[in-house]
């Protein structure tokens, strides 16, 4: 059963040429209605976050800001971020969306979620909107969780480092933060000495990757550095950061992943999730359109047993070697700071 939110109309938040446009949305849908999923497909209607809901991420200051700059009509944040005098209501209900999809998996006690929205969020930082983000809506759902007591991984599959979900929960010991990335890319952190702070050490995991790096290498630096820290952290509920523009074909970056692998990934994801009902998946990258499509089907496909004729996984790409470089530049970057802290 796929708990997905129901599309809002999104088309206000658009500027022409921009890669993060409405488009991406009807490419994800479509790739959902590849599927065929029948009476297995929930849609559950999104909500405007409330105020007390974005303030356990977002600074008070930084959600007024970013409100009457919309309600004055909006435009360009940064070099890459923009907003609309819609955006705001759009951003809120892309918050929202999440929660009403964790509460209705919740209730049921099963099913697979999937907020696919616009705009993405993992770059939005507690005070500042970039990297095409505006509110931090993995975020805002993992706190939902910490403040019911839930224990949370958020793996971050995006082709770009979720610098604004690392900074949010950097000193949280209830949510383990782990990403894969290229590197080096935007926004230029996600090292893999960045390891938590103080009162969380080690619940940052950061795995960088090289430009053209295939699946296989993926999966090989989650399992050979992340898995056992996701085993000793005992997660109860599973976030993912879905973005697919790790794909070979996206025009925004370098890796060298097929829709298969995302179908690999997603299967990882499963399995770390202690019980049915403790996956959603949070839609961030992810920019040709076909790519989009069929990565989505793929990943959606495979963890709920649904049928999919995809890309194969890829093999044979650089990184190997950084994989286990990584893993002891992170372990040394631990010792120095656990000295530090004692």
């Amino acid at each position: 059963m796929l708990i997905m939110n129901a599309s809002t109309d999104d088309a206000g938040h658009a500027e022409p040429g921009h890669p993060e446009r409405p488009e991406r949305l009807g490419a994800v849908s479509a790739g959902v209605d590849d599927l065929h999923l029948g009476d297995d497909l929930v849609l559950v209607a999104p909500y405007a976050a409330s105020r007390g809901e974005l303030a356990r991420v977002h600074d008070a200051a930084y959600l007024d800001a970013m409100g009457n700059y919309c309600y004055e009509g909006g435009g360009d944040i940064d070099a890459d971020t923009y907003a609309t005098f819609a955006s705001w209501s759009l951003a809120q209900h892309a918050a929202g969306a999440g929660l009403s999809v964790l509460r209705e998996m919740t209730r049921r006690n099963d099913g697979v979620g999937f907020v696919a929205v616009r705009p993405p969020g993992h770059h939005a930082l507690r005070d500042r909107a970039m990297g095409f983000c505006l509110l931090n809506n993995i975020a805002v759902s993992a706190a939902e969780l910490t403040n019911r007591g839930e224990r949370v991984l958020i793996l971050d599959w995006d082709v770009h480092h979720g610098n604004g979900t690392q900074a949010i929960f950097w000193d949280d010991p209830n949510v383990l933060y782990v990403s894969t990335h290229q590197w080096p890319l935007f926004p230029g952190s996600g090292a893999p000495y960045e390891v938590g702070g103080l009162d969380a050490l080690g619940a940052t995991v950061n795995l960088p990757l090289p430009p053209g790096a295939t699946g296989d290498v993926v999966q090989h630096a989650l399992l050979e550095t992340a898995a056992p820290v996701i085993d000793e952290f005992k997660p109860t509920w599973i976030l993912v950061s879905a973005g697919f523009d790790a794909h070979r074909d996206d025009p925004l970056a370098e890796l060298a992943l097929s829709s298969g692998d995302f179908a690999q990934l997603a299967l990882l994801a499963a399995s770390f999730a202690p019980e049915p009902g403790r996956l959603a998946l949070f839609l961030e990258g992810g920019y040709q359109l076909d790519a989009l499509r069929h990565s989505v089907s793929a990943a959606l496909g495979a963890v709920l047993g649904s049928a999919h004729e995809g890309e194969r996984p890829t093999t044979g790409g650089p990184g190997d070697d950084i994989v286990e470089s990584t893993r002891k530049t992170r372990l040394a970057a631990l010792r120095v700071a656990q000295d530090s802290g004692a």
